[in-house]
C-alpha cells in the first residue's frame, strides 16, 4: 500500500459543538468570509476550540495553508520542495514495477502530448470510448499513458508547457511546477475554465465527464494499482498550491471532481460490503449440515478484499480532502471556494453515512459568511440538498441549531437571489424540522412577501403559506370547497391586518400566487363572503375593504399575469400556453362576477373607497359575454349603479374609477355600445343642465351661498373628471367655463373649489379639440383653436398670482402641459401644416413661471412643512413639488422656454440635491446635448446670480462666508460635467472663462480704495473650471486676464488681501503646480499592464485629437508631455473586495512594510523598474503576468456620466505607494501580506 491506512471518517461520537467552531490557527491565513463569520458568531472559550490538525495541517508539521514555492523564494531566495504531506503515503512519484512498451503506446503513435485535450475540446467522440482508448494505452505503457493524462490537465490550465518523460523521471513535483510556471508566458489572464463562450462551456462539461468516466472505468482494478491515483493526487495537490491562478483553479476543480467520483466508488464498495455481510450472516445462520464452508470462506475473502478497497479509497479521499479542500475552501478566488463547497455538498448528500458529520458540515456553516455572492449561493444550495431529505435533516440538529441564526439573517442578504435561496432553505427546514424554527425566526421571513423583488416575494409567500395557511386538505373537503376556502381567506385577512407590514394587499396576493393560486381564484367564494348578511362576527369596514382588495388583486393577477407596480417582473414574455391560461381565467371570472358585481356595488355604494376598488372589475371582464352570454340585464344594472355612484360621490378616486368604467364599456366594437352611450349621454345631460342653472344663479347673485358654491363645485368636479376620459364637446361647455374663470380672475370672489375644476374643464376641452385636428382642417378653425389657447394661457397666467396656492399650482401644471403640447414640436414632420397652432409664451409668462418655481419648489419653508405633519403628508407634498419642477424642466428641454431660463433651476442643484437631484441632473445632461455653448453660458449665469445675491446680502466681505464656499462647491460640480472630452468642450470653456473675467471686473474700483472690484471673489469660483482647460487655452486666458487687469487697474493696486482671488485664479491658469515644478513626481508616467489597453488609449487620443480641429482658439495644440496613471487607493480597495476581499486572507510581512516606509511614493515609483532586476526577486519579475493579480486601476478623468454620478465622490485620491503596486501583481495569499 502506498497510501497510509488512515481513516477518512471521524467518529461521530467525537462530534460536538466545538467541532462546529472555526479553528483560530494563527499560522493559517483566513478568508474574509471566515473572518466575518467569526465576528458574527462571537468569540468562544478556548476550551471549545477543536482539534483539527488532521484536517488542516500537513504531515510534516507545517501549519501554513499558503505553502507556495514562490513564498520562500521571496523570503529567502532559495527553492523549497513542493508540499510533501503525501511524501510518506504516496510513493509512486516514479513507477517501480512496470514494463515499458513504447511501441504500442498511444502517446508514441501520436507524439502530440495534447491530443487528449483536443479530443475533449472538440467533443466529437463519446467520452466512454475516449477513456477506453486511454486505458488501453495506459495498460500498455503506464508512464506514457499517465504523462498524456498529466499534459491534459496542464493544457486545461491554459499552459502550453509539456511534461516530458525526462522531467517526470528526474524532477520532483515542485520542480516540474516551477518549470511549467516559467513556460507559462501567455499574456492573457484567461484560461479554459473561466472562458464563457459556448465551446469552452462544452469543454468544461467534457472535463467533468472525463474525470467521472475515468474513475468509473477504473473502479474495479486500476485505481488500486498504487500508481495512477497516488501519482495523480500528488500532482493535483501540488498544482492546487501554485501561485498561478490558472493552475490552482484548474487543479482544484479536477481534484474536487475526482473526489466526487471516488465518493461514488466508495458508496458502491460500501453497498457491496453490506450485501456481502448479509450473505455471510445468512449462510452462517444455516445449520451445520446445510452450511457451505467453501462459500463462507469465499465470502470472508471477498469481505476482506472489499475492506481493503474501502480503506484505500478512504485514504485517497482523505489525501484529497486534507491536501486540497482544507486549503482551497478559503482561497482568494471565489470560484475556487464555490467549487469546494458545491462538491462538499454532493459528498455529504451522496455518501451521508461517512460525510454527514459535524466535522464536514462545519465548512459549509463557516462559508455561509463569505463575502462573495456565488459562494453563499453554493452553500445554500448544498444545504438545500441535505434538508430535502427528512432522514438527513433529522441528523443535522446540532448544525441547524448552530447556524440557524445565520441562515435566517441571509433572508435580508444584499443579493436578492441569495435571499431567495435562504428562504427556500428555511422552507425545507420548516417542512422536515418544523420544531427547529421559532416564531421569531418565522417573523423574520414574513416581511419578504412585500419585497420589491418578485422572486424573493414568491419565496417568502411559499414560506408563509406552508407555515400559516397549509391546512389539512381532507378536513377542507369535509366542509366543502367553499368552507375550506373561507377558512383560508379568514387566515389571510388576519395575517394582513394583524401584521401591519403593508397597506396594499395586492403585493401579498402576488407573493402567494405561485403556491396558492387555486385558492385565490375562488372568486365566487370571495363574493359570497362579501355578500353575506349579516356579515361575519367581528368583521368591520377594514376587513371588508381588505377582502375587496384581495378580490380585485386576484382578478388582475389572473388576467394580466403581471406583478403590482413597483415590483420587478419575474417573467416579461409569456408563452402561448400562459396567454391561453390567462384568457381562460378571464372568461371564468367573467361568468362568476358579471352577475354579482351590481349586487356588490349596491351593498357598498355608500363607501367610496370600496366602490372605487369594485369599479376596477370591468377592466378584467370578457365584456363580449354581456351580449353573447345574454347577460344584458346585468349590464343595465351595472349602468344604473354607475350613474348612482357619480351622483352620490364627489371623491376624486371614485369618480375617476367610474369614468374609466364608462370608458371601458363605451367601445364601439361591442354590440351593446348604444346602450352604454345612451346611459352616458343621459348622465352628462343631467350634469350639464345642473351646471348651466348653477352658473346663472352664481353670476347673478350678489352673495354666494355656501350650498350654492358646494353644488357648483361638485357638478364641475364631476364634469371635469368625465371630460378627462370622454369627449364632452357636443355639450359646449367651453364658453360658460371660460366666462366663469374670467369672472373669477376679474373679481376674485369665486372660491377655489369652483376655480380649479373650471380650469380643468377648459384644459380638457382644448385637448379634445386638438385631438380632432387633421391635416385637412380649415385655417379658420386652426386660428380659432389658437385663440382659445392664448385666452386660456392668459387666464392661467393671471391665476399664477392668485392668493390661494392650490389655484396657483393647478394653473402652473395646466400651463406646463398646454405649452408643451403647442410647442414647436407640434409642427414637425407630416404635421407641418399645424404651424399656426404653435404657441410661444411671452417673456412675462416665462418670468412668472420661474418666479412661481422659486416660491413653491425651491423654498425651504414650503419643503419643510410643519413639524406636526405626518411623514405621508410630507412625501405627498414633495411629490407634488417634484411634478411642478419636472413640468418646468420639460419646457426647457423641448425648446418652449429659452435655455437660459434653466439658470433658476441649475443654481439650486447642490442645495436641493436630496429632493430634486435626479431631475436637475437629467435636465443638465439634456441641455448640454441641445447647445453646448449656450449650456455653458447658462451654468455661468447660475453662478453669477448666486454671487450677485450674496454680495447684495453681505457686501464686500462675502468671499469668506459659508455661502461663498457653497457657490464654489456648485462650480466644482458644474466643472465635472465637462468630462474628459476636452476638444468638444474647448470653445464653450474658453467663452465661459472670458465671460467670467468680464463679470469679475465689471464693477469699478473706488478711487483711493485698496479694495478690489466688488465681483472679484468670483474669480475663485471661476478657478474651479481651470483644470478642464487645455494648456494653450490657459495661456490664451492668462494673456486675456493680464490685458483686462492692465486696462482697468494699475499694478500697484493689485495687492492686499482683497486681491487674493486674482492670485488664486492666476495660479489655476499657470501650467506649474504648487511646488513650482512643471510636473510632479506623482504624475510620472507608468506603462499599462496590457498592450491592448494601451493601443485602445492611443486610438482614443488620436481620435479626440482630430475631433475639433476647426476651433479657432490657437494655431495648434501642444501634446501634454506626461499623463498620470497613478493608482487610486479607493478604487483598489473596491476591486479587492470584488475579488473576494483578499486583504482579509493575508498576513503582514515586516520586510515589505519597512521597505515601503523608507521610500517616498515618488522614489518608489522611480525605483520600481530597477528593483525588478535585483537578486531578491531574481528572474521572477518577468513572470508577473502569470501570477495572481488584481487589475490595476488607472487614475483617469472619469467619463461624463461617472463623474456626475453623485455628490459624495471624492475629488482627491491618494497615490498608492510602490509596495502596494507590487503587491497587486501577486497572489496576496502567496506573498503573505495584508493591507495596511
Amino acid at each position: 500500500m502506498s497510501l497510509q491506512k488512515s481513516s477518512l471518517i471521524h467518529s461521530s461520537s467525537s462530534s460536538s459543538v466545538s467541532s462546529l467552531v472555526q479553528p483560530q490557527d494563527s499560522g493559517t491565513s483566513s478568508s474574509p468570509s471566515v473572518m466575518q463569520g467569526n465576528a458574527e458568531m462571537g468569540s468562544l472559550p478556548a476550551s471549545l476550540a477543536p482539534d483539527v490538525l488532521d484536517l488542516s495541517s500537513s504531515e510534516d508539521g507545517s501549519s501554513s495553508s499558503s505553502g507556495s514555492d514562490f513564498e520562500d523564494t521571496l523570503k529567502k531566495g532559495s527553492k523549497r520542495g513542493a508540499r510533501t504531506f503525501l511524501s510518506h503515503t504516496l510513493t509512486a512519484k516514479r513507477p517501480r514495477k512496470y514494463i515499458s512498451r513504447d511501441g504500442d503506446s498511444l502517446v508514441e503513435k501520436n507524439p502530440e502530448p495534447g491530443n487528449l485535450f483536443e479530443v475533449v475540446r472538440l467533443a466529437k467522440s463519446a467520452m466512454e470510448s475516449v477513456v477506453d482508448d486511454w486505458l488501453e494505452s495506459y495498460k500498455q505503457n503506464r508512464e506514457a499513458g499517465f504523462l498524456e493524462l498529466v499534459n491534459f490537465f496542464i493544457r486545461s490550465c491554459g499552459c502550453k508547457g509539456v511534461v516530458t518523460k525526462e522531467m517526470f523521471r528526474r524532477l520532483q513535483n515542485s520542480e516540474i511546477i516551477q518549470q511549467l510556471t516559467e513556460q507559462f508566458d501567455e499574456n492573457s489572464v484567461e484560461y479554459p475554465l473561466v472562458l464563457t463562450s459556448h465551446p469552452w462551456r462544452k469543454f468544461r462539461v467534457g472535463f467533468c465527464e472525463l474525470v467521472a468516466v475515468l474513475v468509473r472505468r477504473c473502479q474495479y482494478s486500476i485505481i488500486y494499482d498504487e500508481y495512477l491515483m497516488d501519482t495523480l493526487i500528488s500532482l493535483l495537490t501540488g498544482l492546487s498550491d501554485s501561485q498561478v491562478r490558472a493552475f490552482r483553479h484548474t487543479s482544484t476543480f479536477a481534484a474536487m471532481k475526482l473526489m466526487t467520483a471516488l465518493v461514488m466508488v466508495a458508496l458502491g464498495v460500501s453497498l457491496h460490503k453490506d450485501n456481502n455481510q448479509r450473505q455471510y450472516e445468512s449462510e452462517r445462520s444455516k445449520g451445520p449440515s446445510r452450511r457451505a464452508t467453501e462459500k463462507l470462506e469465499a465470502l470472508l475473502a471477498k469481505r476482506k478484499e472489499l475492506q481493503e478497497q474501502q480503506e484505500e479509497i478512504e485514504n485517497m479521499m482523505n489525501a484529497i480532502f486534507k491536501g486540497v479542500f482544507v486549503h482551497r475552501y478559503r482561497d482568494l478566488v471565489p470560484e475556487i471556494r464555490a467549487i469546494c463547497i458545491e462538491e462538499l455538498g454532493n459528498w455529504i448528500q451522496n455518501y451521508s453515512a461517512s460525510f454527514l458529520t459535524d466535522g464536514y458540515l462545519k465548512y459549509i456553516g463557516w462559508t455561509l459568511h463569505d463575502k462573495q455572492r456565488e459562494v453563499r449561493l453554493k452553500c445554500l444550495k448544498a444545504l438545500q440538498g441535505l434538508y430535502h431529505s427528512r432522514e438527513i435533516a433529522a441528523r443535522m440538529e446540532l448544525f441547524t441549531s448552530r447556524f440557524k441564526g445565520r441562515i435566517v439573517s441571509m433572508v435580508l442578504d444584499k443579493e436578492p437571489d441569495v435571499g431567495v435561496e435562504a428562504i427556500k432553505l428555511l422552507t425545507l427546514i420548516l417542512q422536515n424540522m418544523e420544531e427547529m424554527l421559532t416564531d421569531e425566526d418565522c417573523e423574520a421571513v414574513y416581511p419578504m412577501v412585500y419585497a420589491s423583488s418578485r422572486a424573493l416575494a414568491a419565496a417568502g409567500g411559499e414560506f408563509l403559506y406552508r407555515k400559516q395557511f397549509d391546512r389539512d386538505w381532507e378536513a377542507r373537503k369535509e366542509k366543502g370547497n367553499h368552507g375550506g376556502n373561507n377558512d383560508f381567506f379568514r387566515l389571510l385577512l388576519a395575517f394582513f391586518i394583524e401584521s401591519e407590514l403593508h397597506e396594499h394587499a395586492a403585493y401579498l396576493v402576488d407573493s402567494l400566487w405561485d403556491c396558492a393560486a387555486p385558492l385565490l381564484k375562488d372568486w365566487e367564494g370571495l363574493s359570497q363572503l362579501l355578500l353575506e348578511e349579516p356579515p361575519e362576527e367581528g368583521w368591520g369596514d377594514q376587513q371588508e375593504y381588505v377582502l375587496i382588495e384581495i378580490l380585485v388583486s386576484s382578478m388582475r393577477q389572473a388576467t394580466e399575469g403581471k406583478p403590482p407596480v413597483g415590483r420587478s417582473p419575474g417573467k416579461k414574455v409569456l408563452s402561448m400556453r400562459e396567454r391561453k391560461a390567462l384568457e381562460d381565467d378571464r372568461e371564468k371570472l367573467s361568468h362568476y362576477l358579471i352577475p354579482l358585481l351590481p349586487q356588490l356595488l349596491a351593498k357598498f355604494s355608500a363607501d367610496g373607497e370600496k366602490v372605487a376598488l369594485l369599479l376596477q372589475a370591468p377592466h378584467y371582464f370578457t365584456l363580449s359575454l354581456y351580449s353573447s352570454g345574454r347577460l344584458e340585464k346585468y349590464l343595465e344594472q351595472l349602468l344604473a349603479q354607475l350613474r348612482e355612484v357619480v351622483e352620490k360621490h364627489t371623491g376624486q378616486e371614485v369618480l375617476e374609477a367610474a369614468a374609466r368604467a364608462f370608458y371601458v364599456l363605451c367601445n364601439p366594437e361591442f354590440t351593446f355600445y348604444s346602450r352604454v352611450d345612451l346611459a352616458r349621454s343621459r348622465l352628462v345631460d343631467m350634469l350639464a343642465d345642473k351646471f348651466q342653472q348653477d352658473l346663472v344663479e352664481l353670476l347673478q347673485a350678489t352673495y354666494l351661498d355656501e350650498d350654492e358654491v358646494y353644488s357648483m363645485a361638485a357638478t364641475l368636479k364631476r364634469i371635469s373628471i368625465l371630460h378627462n376620459a370622454h369627449d364632452l364637446t357636443p355639450w359646449q361647455l367651453y364658453e360658460p367655463c371660460s366666462l366663469l374663470l374670467q369672472r373669477a380672475v376679474d373679481t376674485g370672489e369665486i372660491p377655489k373649489q369652483v376655480v380649479i375644476p373650471t380650469m380643468t374643464c377648459l384644459h380638457f376641452s382644448i385637448l379634445w379639440e386638438l385631438s380632432r385636428v387633421s391635416g385637412t382642417i380649415p385655417e379658420q378653425q386652426l386660428l380659432a383653436l389658437k385663440r382659445k389657447v392664448a385666452s386660456f394661457c392668459s387666464l392661467c397666467q393671471s391665476c399664477l398670482s392668485d392668493v390661494d396656492s392650490s389655484v396657483q399650482e393647478q394653473a402652473f401644471v395646466l400651463l406646463s402641459d398646454l405649452l408643451l403640447l403647442f410647442s414647436p414640436q407640434l409642427a414637425r414632420g407630416k404635421w407641418a401644416t399645424l404651424e399656426l397652432l404653435v404657441y410661444r409664451p411671452e417673456v412675462t409668462l416665462q418670468s412668472q413661471m420661474a418666479g412661481f418655481l422659486m416660491d413653491h419648489v425651491f423654498s425651504h419653508t414650503e419643503l419643510a412643512g410643519s413639524d406636526d405633519e405626518d411623514s405621508e403628508g410630507k412625501i405627498e407634498r414633495l411629490h407634488r413639488r417634484r411634478n411642478l419642477l419636472a413640468g418646468f424642466c420639460k419646457l426647457i428641454i423641448y425648446n418652449v422656454l429659452e435655455l437660459n431660463a434653466a439658470s433658476d433651476v441649475f443654481k439650486h442643484y447642490v442645495k436641493f440635491y436630496k429632493d430634486y437631484g435626479d431631475i436637475i441632473k437629467e435636465t443638465l445632461n439634456r441641455a448640454r446635448q441641445i447647445d453646448r455653448d449656450e449650456w455653458a453660458r447658462t451654468l455661468l449665469l447660475s453662478l453669477q446670480q448666486l454671487m450677485t445675491e450674496l454680495l447684495l446680502q453681505q457686501g464686500p466681505g462675502a468671499g469668506f462666508s459659508k455661502t461663498f464656499l457653497e457657490i464654489r462647491d456648485l462650480a466644482r460640480r458644474f466643472s465635472l460635467l465637462f468630462g474628459v472630452h476636452q476638444m468638444h468642450n474647448r470653445q464653450a470653456l474658453v467663452a465661459l472663462h472670458k465671460a467670467g473675467i468680464k463679470f469679475a471686473f465689471q464693477e469699478p474700483v473706488p478711487s483711493g480704495s485698496e479694495l478690489g472690484p466688488l465681483n472679484l471673489p468670483f474669480l475663485e469660483v471661476l478657478s474651479e473650471f481651470s483644470p478642464r482647460l487645455l494648456h494653450p487655452d490657459k495661456k490664451l486666458l492668462m494673456s486675456y486676464l493680464e490685458q483686462t487687469c492692465q486696462a482697468k487697474f494699475s499694478p500697484p493696486l493689485q495687492r492686499g488681501k482683497s486681491w487674493q482671488p486674482l492670485l488664486t485664479y492666476r495660479r489655476s491658469l499657470s501650467p506649474l503646480d504648487n511646488t513650482g515644478s512643471e510636473v510632479s513626481c506623482s504624475a510620472a508616467p507608468r506603462a499599462r499592464r496590457r498592450p491592448k489597453s494601451v493601443a485602445k488609449r492611443r486610438r482614443l487620443d488620436d481620435s479626440s485629437g482630430q475631433a475639433d480641429s476647426s476651433l479657432q482658439l490657437s494655431s495648434h495644440l501642444e501634446t501634454p508631455m506626461l499623463t498620470s496613471t497613478v493608482l487610486r487607493r479607493g478604487h483598489s480597495v473596491e476591486l479587492q473586495e470584488e475579488e473576494g476581499s483578499e486583504s482579509d486572507f493575508v498576513q503582514s510581512q515586516p520586510w515589505f512594510g519597512s521597505q515601503r516606509s523608507r521610500e517616498s511614493p515618488c522614489q518608489q515609483q522611480l525605483l520600481g523598474p530597477q528593483r525588478g532586476s535585483q537578486a531578491g526577486l531574481g528572474t521572477r519579475m518577468d513572470q508577473l503576468s502569470l501570477m495572481e493579480e488584481e487589475e490595476m486601476v488607472i487614475q483617469e478623468e472619469s467619463s461624463e456620466e461617472e463623474e456626475f454620478k453623485g455628490l459624495d465622490t471624492p475629488l482627491i485620491h491618494l497615490h498608492s505607494p510602490q509596495g502596494e503596486q507590487l503587491r497587486d501583481l501577486f497572489d496576496s495569499t502567496i506573498l503573505g501580506i495584508e493591507d495596511p
